[in-house]
């Protein structure tokens, strides 16, 4: 059934019924259109919840109405929003409702907009004890899965998020399955599970189409993106940032800043000094409270001019980002400044920045991050050329260059052409680098394609004649 259908049902039986009835199906209705709808679209509900409230004065309508307040406050950016959402939690907790499933989907809902992933951990218990439906389970698992990912649990966040999938898929709650599948595809990518990152992509791009889901759509440049990194395209994943930025996604998980700063960093490791002082500038930092606010100003500075008093304030910076959520900013930080000394020739520095972040994707399950930053790791053995300037996703090893003018190995598939040239097996070459055997596969379909060679032992050959 169309999800609009699904909120006109609820919305009308809400006329007929007493406010505290109404209040909690006027919430259902905005769960029903929250992944389909533009935010404006959402405002009329937010008009039926506070007439609910003022009609009851419970303290059941409060949470509900104060949820959605500042779920809407939030997405349209204005500053009231954290306020609401913060007192729907309060008197949440307050009158431990736990026992009522809308009014848990109502604190769930609101510690994630206040962008405190951590806390979804604590709703998780009660999935055992609530009467659910499977639609509405599948939708809560969704949200605590997402809530474990984002705050540096990536290896429970992607097994919950494959669970609420599985249900979504089983009740036919496809504005579900197409939420849950989008986070799980950026999930895997940071897990290096490539192969299925991509898959997984391409299911929920089909399932928003299907449902029709703005949310979705919304964000799935920024799960796209996440894969193009994983894979050392960086070409595909600067066009996508520009694309994020530009559309301001990942407002709702506090990510807008972080892709504009990635960007910006982008453009002035590549020579562009002037098109990253263009990104930053005029926009504000935000708060310290803000998820990596407290390295915000000095990753700014480090970006205009990475001199040795701007890298040293954003190394001090880094013992900031001590929150959950913070976690992954952290490790890609310290990587950054990592590959900065390496090419400085500072290879002390470096390997002690690259291990911190290699401990750093090691601790949270980011596989797929930590085999990019042990490339680099692995390149200080070798001091790099006179006037190399590597960045941290480098372009593809000329080992392995293809015709002048015809196709170039992607970094991923540069470093699965080394390993299966030196004598690895597909599965020992996924072990070193941190993926699956499948991704192993498919990127050296690529490779023979684009290096006109038959089979592993004409890419010996070829590794072998280059040397």
């Amino acid at each position: 059934m169309s999800t609009e259908i699904t909120a006109e049902r609820l919305l009308s039986a809400a006329d007929r019924a007493d406010p505290e009835r109404a209040a909690g199906l006027v919430f259902r209705a905005f769960l029903a259109l929250s992944r389909t709808a533009d935010s404006d679209r959402l405002l009329p509900l937010l008009a039926r919840a506070r007439q609910a409230h003022e009609a009851s004065g419970s303290p059941r309508t409060e949470v509900i109405y104060r949820t959605l307040a500042g779920t809407a406050a939030t997405r349209a950016g204005l500053a009231e929003g954290p306020e609401h959402l913060a007192t729907a939690v309060r008197v949440y907790d307050e009158n431990a409702f736990g026992d009522d499933p809308v009014l848990v989907e109502c604190a769930l809902t609101a510690v994630m907009t206040l962008m405190r992933p951590h806390e979804a951990r604590r709703f998780a218990p009660l999935l055992a004890t609530l009467d659910l439906a499977p639609a509405d389970r599948a939708r809560l698992l969704a949200l605590i899965g997402v809530g474990d990912a984002w705050a540096g649990n990536l290896v429970r966040g992607q097994a919950e998020l494959r669970e609420a999938a599985r249900l979504a898929a089983q009740c036919g709650s496809l504005d579900v399955l197409a939420e849950a599948t989008s986070w799980l595809a950026k999930c895997d990518a940071l897990r290096g599970d490539l192969d299925q990152a991509a898959l997984h992509l391409d299911q929920a791009r089909e399932l928003a189409a299907q449902v029709g889901s703005a949310w979705v759509a919304r964000h799935l440049p920024e799960c796209t993106a996440a894969l193009a990194f994983a894979r050392g395209d960086e070409e595909t994943w600067a066009g996508l940032l520009q694309l994020v930025v530009a559309t301001d996604a990942g407002v709702t998980a506090g990510l807008q800043y972080e892709h504009r700063w990635e960007l910006a960093t982008h453009h002035a490791l590549a020579g562009r000094p002037g098109s990253a002082a263009d990104l930053l500038a005029g926009v504000e930092d935000p708060p310290p409270s803000w998820p990596g606010g407290s390295v915000l100003p000095a990753w700014r500075a480090w970006i205009l001019d990475p001199h040795p008093a701007t890298t040293t304030a954003l190394t001090a910076a880094l013992h900031l980002l001590t929150r959950p959520v913070e976690q992954l900013l952290a490790a890609r930080i310290a990587w950054l400044l990592g590959v900065h000394h390496g090419r400085a020739g500072r290879r002390g520095d470096a390997a002690r920045l690259l291990e911190q972040a290699c401990a750093g994707y090691a601790r949270i399950g980011a596989a797929g991050m930590l085999a990019l930053v042990m490339r680099d790791l692995q390149a200080l053995g070798t001091p790099p050329a006179v006037g190399a300037a590597r960045s941290s996703s480098a372009a593809p090893t000329a080992d392995f260059a293809g015709p002048t003018g015809g196709p170039t190995l992607t970094e991923a598939e540069a470093r699965v052409a080394t390993a299966i040239a030196n004598g690895l097996s597909n599965r020992e070459a996924a072990q070193r680098l941190f993926v699956s055997v499948k991704t192993v596969e498919f990127h050296l379909g690529n490779i023979f394609r684009k290096l006109g060679v038959r089979n592993r032992t004409e890419l010996a050959t070829r590794q072998a004649r280059i040397r």
